[in-house]
């Protein structure tokens, strides 16, 4: 693995770990009723935004440092 495959990565991951801070302050519990099955897709649907926006988002880094 070259350097830049590392730092991908690690970019990957810390922008998934800083969306999931973000989107945690969300009461998705106000939204949905409060039943344990809608808990539990609650926390599911506050993962899976996550990951798209923390995906989204070292994307949109890559492509400013890789095409500067």
């Amino acid at each position: 693995m070259n350097f830049r495959e590392i730092a991908r990565i690690i970019l990957h991951f810390a922008t998934f770990g800083f969306s999931f801070y973000c989107l945690s302050s969300l009461d998705l519990g106000k939204i949905m009723l409060n039943s344990p099955d809608k808990r539990t897709k609650a926390q599911l649907l506050l993962v899976m935004m996550s990951m798209a926006l923390g995906y989204l988002s070292a994307q949109f880094i890559l492509a400013i440092m890789y095409h500067m």
